[in-house]
């Protein structure tokens, strides 16, 4: 019985050993199978970096890193390629993974100090590459980027100085060599940023900010100071981006969620009057300018595009006292040719043609061969000629943006009032017919789309002296007490 049993857990004992041995060897096939993908995907990333394809050559070393975390060479390939795209954070993980697993890799120890010395890291950058020197003096990179930390120390503080005692200029100066040696420390991109900002060059602060919001993650404070520097240069589209930035990372945050509220009026209410703007839609264009105005009554970067609008379509919807007012406040605030342009023209519609060419002129004077100021100059000059003539706007006592509704009604009312039938008195009827002459040839010229655009012009249609006037037959007919009029 006992050698029964012995025979059976004998054959029991070496099945099992058969299935370990098979097992083993499954394991090891599996393993040199997973060995090989690793060495093909480092291949094919270091492929993909030789010809710049970053993104790809970073999906490569992403699965041979996960194939094998112990493999100290995928982590430094895929450091090489965060540093050639300026991603410093993952590139010093990498880096100090590599360091755990392999203390002793000169080559990656070296490529961390030279990292931290971009990051502004100076005192660890320091460590790293006294370590390197010590172990390979000959290591002339290494040589130089250790004896540089001191003297890029040294100048930090030197630029620190300059900025407490308000001297901008040299420490921009400063800060623009520096940065060619620490271009990944976002905290010598905000004293740039300040020193800029303290000189008034809010356009290369702005550059700066968007490189520290980059440089670093979860900054609410820049994107922030992005969106309110935007704003104070007018660009409230820009503002409301940066602002969304912010609001991503916490949608209450206390300084960003109030100026989103207003942001969000005042974009609304520019956008709709560019829009009236451009459908010539001038009521509505004045209506969300005086929005704009209404709800930011400080900010002039903002308000000059109000007054801009204002300037243009109140001047288009023959407010012209209204429309001068704002072209003189947008100017104020950007001295712009096209303003003066802007104002001249509302200047014309009411007759003020000194004025008008003393703003035409002001125009060429700051941009020479500008075409509308040139045009209006002689535009002007010919009004101003042909009031000495007939004015047909006054003889119907309308305004030079009446529409040919205006126009009609006004000569309707003009014409029963001087119609030479009412006058009994012969003195008094010549004179009717004179006027009442008058207020047919002004109602036949501005209710006359082509006639009106010649006169606006300067020409009067109906003078024989003009082009215009000796191709006309406007006789005034009286038989008896009856007056016609005839128009060719």
């Amino acid at each position: 019985m006992n050698e029964f049993n012995v025979a059976h857990l004998s054959k029991r004992m070496a099945s099992f050993l058969l299935f370990l041995s098979c097992f083993d060897s499954l394991l090891y096939w599996v393993n040199c199978a997973t060995q090989a993908e690793i060495d093909q995907h480092l291949q094919l990333g270091m492929n993909m970096l030789a010809t710049g394809a970053y993104s790809d050559a970073l999906s490569h070393f992403h699965a041979a890193v996960d194939a094998d975390p112990s493999n100290y060479m995928s982590y430094y390939k895929r450091a090489t390629v965060y540093m050639a795209i300026s991603r410093s954070r993952p590139a010093l993980n990498d880096l100090d993974k590599i360091l755990q697993l392999k203390p002793d890799f000169l080559k990656a120890r070296h490529q961390r100090g030279g990292l931290l010395l971009k990051m502004g890291r100076l005192d660890e950058a320091h460590i790293d590459l006294e370590n390197v020197v010590r172990r390979e003096p000959e290591n002339e990179v290494a040589q130089k980027q250790y004896s540089m930390v001191n003297t890029l120390k040294e100048q930090i503080e030197d630029i620190r100085d300059y900025i407490n005692w308000n001297n901008y200029e040299p420490a921009i100066e400063m800060l623009n060599e520096i940065l060619e040696h620490i271009p990944w420390d976002p905290s010598l991109r905000e004293l740039r940023a300040d020193a800029y900002l303290g000189m008034g060059n809010v356009v290369h602060a702005i550059s700066d900010i968007r490189s520290v919001t980059k440089l670093t993650s979860d900054n609410t404070g820049g994107f922030f100071k992005l969106a309110t520097l935007h704003y104070q240069l007018g660009e409230a589209d820009e503002s409301l981006n940066e602002i969304r930035e912010c609001l991503k990372l916490d949608p209450e945050h206390k300084d960003c969620f109030p100026l989103y509220k207003k942001l969000k009026k005042v974009v609304k209410f520019l956008n709709n009057a560019k829009e009236a703007r451009e459908k010539d839609d001038w009521e509505e264009c004045v209506a969300s300018a005086q929005k704009v105005l209404k709800n930011e009554p400080s900010v002039t970067g903002i308000r000059f595009h109000a007054h801009d609008r204002l300037c243009h379509c109140q001047g288009k919807a023959g407010n012209s006292a209204e429309s001068r007012k704002a072209c003189s406040d947008a100017i104020k605030i950007e001295d712009e040719p096209r303003l003066y342009c802007d104002r001249a023209d509302a200047y014309l519609q009411e007759d003020l043609y000194d004025e008008a060419l003393n703003d035409f002129r002001a125009a060429l004077e700051r941009e020479e061969g500008f075409t509308r100021a040139k045009e209006g100059i002689a535009k002007a000059q010919k009004l101003q000629k042909q009031a000495g003539k007939r004015d047909y706007y006054k003889i119907l006592g309308v305004k030079r943006s009446s529409t040919k509704k205006e126009i009609n009604k006004a000569y309707k009312k003009l014409a029963m009032q001087w119609h030479p039938d009412k006058f009994l008195d012969e003195e008094d009827k010549k004179i009717a017919e004179k006027k009442f002459m008058d207020i047919a040839a002004a109602k036949e010229v501005l209710t006359d789309a082509d006639m009106r655009t010649k006169y606006d012009q300067g020409e009067d249609p109906l003078d024989p002296e003009t082009e215009g006037g000796r191709g006309g037959h406007h006789p005034f007919r009286h038989g008896g007490q009856q007056f016609h009029f005839r128009y060719s």
